[in-house]
This record gives C-alpha cells, structure tokens and sequence, in this order.
C-alpha cells in the first residue's frame, strides 16, 4: 500500500499564520504509556533516516524553552497539582509546536516526536480531569502524518522498569493521586488507565499499534516497514510564490 503525501492541517482552530501548504515535511509521532521503549525507537528510527538522506528533528515532553525546566522543577517537590501538570505540558507543546516543530516542517524535515496531545489527554483523563475540557485545549495541534502506539501490557511495563531501572518513578507511578498502597501498586493501576486511554483514542484519531511486547529489533523492522510507507508515492513540489 502507498500512502500519498497529505498537507497537514490542524484538529481545532488554525495557528496564526501559519499556512499549511508550506509544511513540506512530515510528522510522525510514537505513542505509548511509560517505560514502553518509545525514546529507544526513537533514536534509532532518527540515525535510520538521517542514513536515508532526510533531515530529521526530534522532539518530546518537557524540552520546551519555555516550560520545560519549569516542570522538572514541579516534579522535584512532588507536590504538582493535575490540573497545573495538564496546563503545563500543554505550554510545553505549544512552545514547542511554534518554535521547533513548525519551523522544521517548513524546512522539509522529518519530525519525530516522542509522545504528542495524545499523552497529555491520556494523562489528564487518567487523572480524572474532563475529557472534553483536555480535547479542546489541545485543539491547536497538528494532525500527523502517522501516529504509531506501541502498545503493551502493564506486566510488560513492570518487567522492563524493574529490569532496566530497577525501580518505580514517582510520577509514572501516578504517586501524586495515591492510586495504590505502594509504588508497584499505583504503577500497574495508573498504567492500566493511561492504556485504557490510548486504547479510546486509537479509531478515533487514526492510531496504527504495534505490539511492544515484542524484542525491540522487531519492533524497529516494523516501524520502518510502515515510515517507508510514507516516502514511497510521489513527492509533492511545492508551492512556487507568484
């Protein structure tokens, strides 16, 4: 299958002027609950393309300019409220959907992002906060070329933080609402509702799963299957100024 090269348009409301003909580039995002093995795929997916000749930027959660060394200093007192948190990466994004994500699509490049809105909705609902509310705050980003979710299951979660790290996350434990008497607790449960989420949002907003329970390297050959999808048809030329 060949999937044709698409503009970019906006979920909501259009940001000041930007026009979306002259996003040449594509953006692609990586989705998934915590401890997932997004950032690894990440990585390799950018020395994968940058090997192939594109221009790639990558981005993620809480590397704004603006708010990003601000969350990280929220986080450290374990004290920050949901609904702060929500407003906050959403902050996060749009600073940087602005000043690096835009740009970079306007320059051709290939942007890959290591979470998008849909963390940010996941995290909000699994929080409680009202889905209506988180949908129409984040109505301002992009609609990606691709969204992949690798999804797995929250033993699978377990097995790789407990390998890997060694230990719990206060946040990724969803710690600060108390979801379970200890740390493993709260994790499985709070893991369980943002995979609960992403789940929702799959048809809804076009999500291609992967399974991540597999060994990495399958999962890498599988995005790279479907990324090549992307720049297999015809490039589109771009609009020439009168």
């Amino acid at each position: 299958m060949v999937l044709t090269k698409r503009p970019l348009e906006f979920y909501g409301d259009p940001l000041p002027g930007v026009d979306t003909a002259e996003l040449q580039g594509k953006l692609i995002v990586v989705e998934g609950p915590d401890a997932v093995g997004r950032t690894t795929q990440i990585a390799a997916l950018r020395t994968w393309l940058e090997a192939q000749g594109h221009a790639v930027l990558d981005s993620g959660m809480a590397r704004s300019a603006l708010a990003g060394k601000g969350i990280q200093q929220a986080k450290e007192g374990n004290t920050l409220g949901p609904i702060t948190m929500t407003l906050y990466y959403a902050t996060d994004f749009a600073d940087r959907l602005e000043n690096e994500i835009i740009p970079a699509l306007r320059a051709g490049f290939v942007v890959l992002i290591d979470r998008y809105i849909f963390s940010i909705m996941a995290r909000a609902a699994a929080r409680n906060e009202d889905r209506r509310w988180i949908e129409q705050v984040s109505g301002f980003a992009l609609v990606p070329h691709a969204v992949f979710y690798l999804r797995a299951d929250v033993k699978d979660l377990v097995s790789r933080v407990v390998v890997g790290r060694g230990s719990f996350d206060f946040w990724e434990s969803g710690m600060d609402m108390r979801f379970g008497r200890d740390m493993y607790e709260s994790f499985v449960r709070y893991q369980s509702r943002l995979i609960r989420s992403l789940d929702r949002m799959e048809k809804r907003y076009g999500f291609q799963v992967i399974d991540a329970s597999k060994p990495p390297d399958q999962i890498f050959k599988e995005l790279q299957r479907r990324i090549a999808r992307l720049f297999a048809g015809r490039r589109r030329r771009p609009k020439t100024k009168a």
